[in-house]
């Protein structure tokens, strides 16, 4: 995999048109205009937690992400629950992608969009991913590529049409919330919106999780990671910037009349033909973002099966040398995400609950590294890899942390106190059953003391 192809698959799993289209009726309703903003403070935030791991990649370029990064930095424990969390967090985030091209599949295809037809949609979408990263790790490059071009060039040509013919706004709305925090601050309004952002700004690990298979890693990947934060940010926020100015009403959103603005302005702007043109392009980006997420899944449960850390370790650590691929770990990225999105037909609003469980156990485990490494600096670490932060590490390593902390307690707030208690705090709630299955796990089995792999090495004896 070269460096292209490296930062595609980062930027195709973070994805731009996938986040924005996915959460953009939900974030302008619930903070109007102004929740734009979320993209500049996620961004910013987790551009830190990046350099953190472009340092800890150039020194461990190792297939599998954050797991292996805990495991040298602080312990095989550590790094077991760090696995265990970002496995889950990713599996959960492949279903809230295929989930959230449910409706565009609908439009595109010329049928009504309800709970049980989006399911199905993300279910085939999840299947059609999986046979194409069966394919090899050739086949994930060619299809992080097209669907990083695909991506770009819709959202910058749909965007200039937008801009061009169907823009009823100045940027002067960017400050206004058209009343969408009615008589009280604004500010809990924004954090209830930054869903939009927080979900955007995850993904540039990815170009870690394949390090086995990228030619010179320690110099190609933290500059993939950087890449993908400063280009999927802009595009993101020049994608949002469009749509929103180009909304007639944002009073009609924000009250709950208008209910798929998106949709709304795509066929007011391009008319049919061209709305389900964007869609074809869209259902591609989507389709890009789950091959990037199994892909990167599927590595992640490899590396766990290969240092003998999971049950069924002997099968997930197969490896088919032919394609470069480890096909029953796939297989698993596939299965437990379709049955996950069978499960959400039991919860309301199922579509941001997924998705705030899937930032809420990303961040979670982008933290337990973040946090292992300042720990590891602490005690005398001293990154010694091709990219270094130098005399900026320890600040930017608290910076992170403090940001990811943040970001986890937003996401975790309940804001739906009209819902019966259970659904109210769903996603603490799903995130604390994940801690609790794994410590439990983790020490009944004893799985995390199996392998040779080294683990807290980063720190002198």
């Amino acid at each position: 995999m070269g460096p292209w192809a490296n930062f595609a698959l980062g930027f195709t799993y973070l994805s731009p048109v996938v986040s924005t289209y996915t959460l953009f009726g939900t974030a302008l309703a619930d903070g109007g205009p102004p929740m734009i903003w979320a993209f500049v403070m996620a961004g910013c935030g987790q551009f830190l937690v990046a350099l953190v791991f472009g340092e800890v990649v150039a020194q461990y370029p190792v297939a599998g992400g954050v797991y292996p990064w805990a495991r040298r930095l602080w312990g095989k424990r550590w790094a077991w629950m760090t696995g265990w969390v970002y496995m889950w967090a990713l599996l959960v985030t492949i279903t809230s992608v295929a989930y959230g091209a449910g409706p565009y599949i609908a439009i595109l295809l010329g049928f009504r969009p309800t709970v049980h037809t989006t399911v199905l949609c993300t279910i085939a979408l999840i299947l059609i991913s999986v046979l194409i990263n069966y394919a090899g790790t050739k086949a994930l490059s060619m299809a992080a590529l097209i669907g990083f071009s695909a991506e770009l060039l819709g959202a910058l040509v749909v965007g200039v049409i937008l801009l061009t013919t169907h823009r009823f706004h100045g940027l002067g709305v960017l400050f206004d919330d058209f009343g969408a925090a009615g008589d009280g601050s604004y500010l809990p309004v924004f954090l209830g919106a930054a869903i939009i952002g927080f979900y955007q700004y995850y993904g540039f690990e990815a170009c870690g999780d394949v390090a086995e298979e990228v030619k010179h890693p320690g110099k190609v990947i933290p500059k993939a990671m950087r890449r993908t934060i400063y280009v999927g940010g802009a595009a993101a926020t020049f994608t949002c910037l469009t749509l929103l100015l180009a909304v007639v009403d944002y009073r009609a959103v924000i009250s709950g009349k208008d209910t798929d603005p998106v949709v709304r302005v795509l066929f007011d702007a391009l008319g049919e033909a061209g709305a389900r043109t964007v869609m074809a392009v869209v259902l591609i980006s989507f389709l890009s973002c789950t091959i990037s997420l199994q892909a990167a899944a599927g590595r992640l449960i490899y590396s766990y099966a290969r240092d003998e850390m999971i049950i069924g370790h002997r099968l997930l650590r197969k490896f088919s040398a032919a394609r470069a691929v480890p096909p029953y770990a796939l297989l698993i990225a596939a299965v437990l995400p379709a049955l996950i999105a069978v499960g959400s037909l039991i919860s309301t609003d199922a579509l941001t609950k997924i998705v705030s469980f899937a930032i809420l156990g990303i961040y979670a485990a982008f933290q337990m590294v973040v946090l292992a490494a300042l720990r590891a600096r602490l005690k005398g670490w001293k990154p010694s890899g091709e990219y270094r932060l130098g005399r900026w590490g320890l600040l930017v390593n608290v910076g992170a942390l403090v940001y990811g902390i943040f970001a986890i307690v937003n996401i975790a707030w309940p804001r739906t106190p009209e819902a019966a208690w259970y659904d109210n705090w769903i996603v603490l709630l799903s995130g604390g059953i994940v801690v609790v299955v794994g410590l439990v796990y983790m020490f009944t089995t004893h799985h995390y003391g199996r392998g040779d792999a080294p683990s807290g090495n980063a720190v002198p004896d």
